[in-house]
């Protein structure tokens, strides 16, 4: 319950519930939490708001949670808790400071963060979980609202969110895999998962990123879908730790002339999913010596495009230089 993926900031207490928020905002304890909140979110997301009465910037935030809560029209509900009136349930989830805010769906938490956040941010996150409600729905039907869910996932990843996104993609396959196989998700649910493997990968996860690879179907793996995931993880370097890059980067540093020492550094910056490090580590390489050993940093570059995609900012840019330098 308390494994929050890409914890953020802000939340709770001052309106007292059911002031003109209806059923929409409710005061939860310890014997009404399963219900008001783990229950209560098989339908639609719960936002659990962790407050108390002498915490100043609960006092701020709480009237903008209401009001974001409040103009979702029920797709979105709040359940406040005092941490003063509620501490075993604040022990049991962990609580350490106030404000937090979790928010659950479908039985399990989904998003959340700690520290006051703007109205912006308090508007972008219940607006995330309703497209979680929306892509869940869709699902669920088999209509198309999924899609839209997932598009809001991929601008998420594409923007560096990647936290943020593998939320998203996870209630999107969780959801997929609730609705009947004859509803036909099975392409949507890969591209969730997909996108999951990014995720991690992006947040160098490694492992992560190969177990949710591992649980596809052979056929799926093959699916030109996965392509970039499975190009990544076989670039990627999870035996790589910080001191053996540092030692790569020195040897590079120390021989200029050494293309093999440089290309092993690059080569390790990849692995460790500093993609934009080790595509301008290549290109230097290139642009040293465009054929050094049958055009091995070109190669390299070439298979660091097929992880990233054609659309990727850095295969974009890289793609680019990597023309202006072999012929200009």
């Amino acid at each position: 319950m308390t494994d929050i993926i890409g914890a953020r900031g802000g939340a709770a207490g001052g309106v007292a519930a059911g002031d003109g928020a209806g059923a929409s905002i409710k005061d939860v304890s310890i014997e009404t939490f399963e219900r008001d909140v783990l229950e209560a979110s098989m339908a639609a997301p719960v936002i659990v708001d962790f407050w108390a009465t002498w915490c100043g910037p609960c006092k701020t935030l709480t009237p903008m949670l209401e009001a974001a809560v409040g103009a979702a029209g029920g797709a979105v509900t709040l359940a406040k808790v005092d941490i003063d009136k509620n501490q075993m349930l604040a022990s049991q989830l962990r609580i350490q400071s106030v404000p937090t805010v979790y928010a659950f769906f479908q039985g399990r938490p989904v998003d959340g963060f700690q520290g006051a956040i703007p109205e912006s941010e308090v508007k972008a996150f219940v607006d995330r979980l309703m497209s979680l409600r929306d892509g869940a729905t869709g699902a669920q039907a088999g209509g198309p609202d999924i899609d839209a869910a997932l598009e809001a996932a991929d601008a998420a990843l594409g923007d560096g969110r990647a936290a943020e996104a593998a939320d998203t993609y996870a209630a999107i396959a969780q959801a997929i895999e609730q609705a009947p196989p004859e509803a036909g998700l099975s392409p949507l649910r890969l591209r969730a998962l997909v996108g999951l493997a990014k995720c991690q990968l992006a947040l160098r996860d490694v492992a992560q990123a190969q177990a949710i690879f591992d649980s596809l179907t052979e056929e799926e793996q093959n699916d030109p879908t996965a392509e970039g995931v499975k190009a990544s993880l076989a670039l990627a370097r999870p035996d790589l730790g910080p001191a053996e890059l540092a030692e790569l980067q020195a040897a590079a540093e120390r021989t200029p002339d050494d293309f093999a020492a440089r290309l092993a550094f690059a080569e390790g910056l990849i692995g460790v999913g500093d993609m934009q490090g080790g595509l301008d580590a290549l290109l230097a390489l290139v642009a040293a010596d465009p054929d050094w050993n049958d055009g091995a940093a070109r190669r390299k570059i070439l298979s660091v495009f097929d992880a990233l995609g054609p659309a990727h900012p850095a295969a974009v840019k890289a793609r680019r230089r990597l023309s202006s330098i072999l012929f200009a």
